[in-house]
């Protein structure tokens, strides 16, 4: 089963009507960090997505600093980009700072890059 999600591309849907948990962690890479400007994917700040009841859908993820003054930005975001996709109605993010995050989580890519932009990691 699938649906359109804009003209240019179909979403496959799985027997519960959602897309794939795959699909939804691609979604959030379109949402960057402010501070870092990288996606909240790369940097390692997704831990969980669920899919709990159906048309909705559950993100566990820290942030790089308690006190964030970001996190209802990155949080509207998330929402934003989840709810693009067919199936999905309504999303809940949900901040932890258990396991604290740290420079080990990012992607080794962005973590080079970090570095060529001369940041002390």
């Amino acid at each position: 089963m699938t649906a359109a999600a804009g003209a240019e591309q179909e979403v496959p849907l799985g027997a519960d009507g959602m897309p794939s948990p795959g699909v939804l962690w691609e979604a959030l890479e379109a949402v960057k960090d402010p501070e870092l400007g990288y996606n909240i994917v790369d940097l390692g700040l997704v831990y969980d997505i669920t899919k709990p009841v159906r048309g909705k859908v559950h993100v566990l993820m820290t942030l790089t600093s308690i006190g964030c003054p970001f996190a209802e930005a990155v949080q509207q975001h998330c929402a934003l980009a989840l709810t693009a996709l067919p199936g999905v109605d309504l999303v809940e993010v949900e901040f932890t700072f258990s396991p604290p995050w740290s420079q080990e989580m990012i992607a080794d890519e962005v973590l080079d890059e970090l570095r060529a932009f001369g940041m002390p990691l």
